[in-house]
Parts: structure tokens; C-alpha cells; sequence
């Protein structure tokens, strides 16, 4: 075999593995062989090699018959590893409790990951009542408050070329079709703040800001409210909250 060959080998497993590994991220709990070279597409017996590979390094797992898998313990400890590790996540900790007291509400930091929003950090509301979230979690940028404060700070033309005409529907109330989408974010530029309005969960409104320590920004702020508790006065009290506290946190991280 050349080197070139076993070059271009090396990537290919090196492309697989990582397939694998989002392809268990994205689907929790275990999967027989069969339904992931079915999703995967890959021959079955270079994936059950693969797999093998992958559960004695400890990414992927078994379950007690040895015929299912599901995503390691060393995914874990490596996504622990980049949240522990990240220098905004780090300084964004007063910053996301102080907005956490001032606003009594769950606060959100999270980064744009192509077309979603991944969950970085999380201070949950003091209240019984609160929504589900967790850090590592991947929402679709298009249908949460954070995802369309990101986006608008991109141009139309790249929100287009980011994302495709019809939009997934998480709600009844999310807006499926691109065009309106820019609409919106021309709106959230103009008001500085973007909103979702049980968009992405029903009975949860949020209200998000970009953090501006880069242009386009990656990262964005962002408080959610069950819908039953927010009042206009409560709105108010949130969007001036989350722009002292996006203003804190790009002052920070432009120092840093």
C-alpha cells in the first residue's frame, strides 16, 4: 500500500469514528448494529470492528447482551473537558449568576455550532417550576432565542447560505419558512435583543442577546420564562438584565 493510500485510509476511519460518535450524541440509549448501518450507511463488518474498537477504548458502550450501543463514559470526560477549559465559560460565571439573582429566571450560555445552539452553561431558576436544560444540549439555532440573537449578526446573505428554505417545526408557534426568519432578525437588530415565544417548547418564552467580543458573534445570552409567570413589567426587568450582562461579559472577554 503507498503512504498515499494509507493517508487517505487513516482520514476515512478517522471520519467514520467521529460519525459514529455524533450519531450516538444525537440519539441517547442503545442501538443494535443493524439500525446504525442502516443510519450510518458503512459496511457491517468494518462497523462492528470500528464499534469494537470504539467500546474497549471506552467511547462507546454495550448494554449487558453485548448487541447494542450507545455513546462512552469518554465522551463524557472530553465534553467535560472543553466546557471546564473554555475561557468565556470561565468568565462568564459571575456574570451568569448575577443575572441568574436578578432576574429569578434560568439563564442560558451557549455558542453557535452551524445551523444550532449548544448549551455551555446553565444557572436554573430558584422556582420549582423550570425548564428542562442541560449543559451539552443542541437546540436548532433557527427556533430559540439565543440561535436568532447569533444569526442576526450575520448578513442576510450568509443566514441564507447557512440554512435551508424550509425550516424544521418544533412548535406550532416556530417559523418554518427562511424569509421570514431574516424578517425577524431585522427586527432583532433594531430592538437588540432577540425573542422566542413557545417556539421551540411550548409554555416557555426566552429572550436572548449575542455577546459581541467577536464579529460575527459566537456566543449569546440568553433567560427563559415559563409563559404563565411573565408579565410586561418581568419582560423589561430581563431584556435590561441580559444587556448589562452581555455588556459585562464582552467587556471580560476583550480583556482576556
Amino acid at each position: 500500500m503507498s503512504v498515499a493510500a494509507a493517508g487517505g485510509a487513516q482520514v476515512k476511519s478517522a471520519v467514520r469514528t467521529v460519525e459514529l460518535l455524533e450519531y450516538f450524541a444525537a440519539r441517547p440509549g442503545t442501538h443494535s448494529l443493524a439500525s446504525v448501518q442502516e443510519a450510518v450507511g458503512y459496511p457491517k463488518s468494518s462497523l462492528y470492528m470500528l464499534l469494537r474498537t470504539l467500546v474497549e477504548l471506552g467511547w462507546v458502550e454495550t448494554d449487558a447482551t453485548g448487541t447494542r450501543y450507545g455513546i462512552g463514559v469518554r465522551a463524557l470526560l472530553v465534553g467535560t473537558s472543553y466546557v471546564d477549559g473554555d475561557e468565556v465559560v470561565a468568565a462568564a460565571r459571575p456574570t451568569l449568576d448575577r443575572l441568574c439573582a436578578d432576574t429569578t429566571e434560568t439563564i442560558h450560555l451557549a455558542r453557535l455550532d452551524g445551523t444550532s445552539v449548544v448549551h455551555l452553561a446553565i444557572r436554573p431558576a430558584p422556582h420549582f417550576l423550570r425548564p428542562f436544560a442541560r449543559v451539552g444540549r443542541r437546540l436548532p439555532a433557527h427556533s430559540t432565542a439565543l440561535g436568532k440573537a447569533l444569526l442576526a449578526t450575520y448578513a442576510d446573505d450568509r443566514v441564507r447560505d447557512l440554512l435551508p428554505p424550509r425550516l424544521d417545526r418544533l412548535t406550532e408557534h416556530t417559523i418554518t419558512d427562511r424569509e421570514r426568519l431574516v424578517d425577524e432578525l431585522h427586527r432583532v437588530r433594531e430592538r437588540g435583543y432577540a425573542v422566542d415565544r413557545e417556539e421551540n417548547t411550548l409554555g416557555l418564552h426566552c429572550f436572548g442577546v449575542a455577546v459581541p467580543y467577536r464579529t460575527p458573534a459566537r456566543d449569546a445570552l440568553s433567560c427563559s420564562i415559563p409563559a404563565a409567570r411573565l408579565t410586561p413589567t418581568h419582560e423589561r426587568t430581563i431584556t435590561t438584565a441580559l444587556h448589562a450582562a452581555r455588556d459585562a461579559l464582552a467587556l471580560v472577554t476583550r480583556r482576556g
